[in-house]
């Protein structure tokens, strides 16, 4: 019922992920991402607990491949799951478990792997990919282009109603966090609209986390 990317970019360091699903409220479920360890999908009859797992196995060393490998051998039902990775040196590994749901597939590259279940057609993932490796610029911006790809090319077999975008930089917490989880129109659409907002904000954001007195102003009504 989903189909989503995890990515790397090379000139920043920095990890993302983005996904889209006819289930409500798919990225709290399914969008993990660490600053500095990589970023990871967990999707199709989800258990939430594999992107963490995965994510500790590659903050203490494990390549994408491996922490997936690892992961796969010792979580249950993982026959029902599609688990994505990559990690910070942009290797990427996906497991597609034997009874993940309807039309499924998978693609991977540098920096990046796609997957989904549940697809109008098996080309979705390699036409993410595709998209994101011809893609420059920000980080979230490739993300938004490669969503809006595999939508083109034919999204899932029905229609999707959530939908999230997820980014990790340099420190602790995510640097971004967008989410619509449900509309009857393009979540995708208002999750890049919420980006294109969000986007000019971001590093303000980390600066008055880190160093409110030298942060920029709120540029609210009442704001000194």
């Amino acid at each position: 019922m989903t189909f989503s990317l995890v990515a790397r970019c090379a000139e920043t360091g920095m990890f993302g992920m983005a996904i889209s699903s006819s289930s409500p409220a798919v990225a709290a479920r399914c969008a993990y991402a660490r600053a500095g360890v990589g970023a990871v999908a967990s999707q199709n009859v989800t258990d939430p607990r594999l992107g963490p797992a995965t994510l500790d196995l590659m903050e203490r060393g494990r390549s994408a491949r491996d922490a997936v490998c690892e992961v796969v051998s010792t979580a249950t039902h993982i026959e029902y799951r599609q688990l994505l990775a990559v990690d910070g040196s942009g290797r990427s590994a996906v497991h597609s478990g034997g009874n993940v749901l309807g039309n499924w597939n998978e693609a991977q590259g540098t920096n990046v792997a796609a997957g989904g279940n549940l697809l109008a057609n098996d080309g979705i993932p390699a036409a993410i990919v595709a998209a994101f490796e011809a893609s420059t610029g920000h980080l979230g911006d490739r993300l938004i282009a490669s969503m809006r790809a595999g939508l083109d090319a034919g999204g899932e077999a029905g229609p999707v109603h959530s939908a999230g975008l997820l980014l990790v930089d340099k420190v602790e917490w995510p640097v971004a966090d967008l989410r619509c989880d449900w509309t009857e129109q393009c979540p995708i659409q208002a999750v890049a609209t919420a980006w294109d907002i969000y986007k000019p904000q971001l590093d303000d954001y980390v600066s008055r986390a880190l160093n409110p007195s030298a942060a920029p102003s709120y540029g609210v009504p009442g704001d000194a």
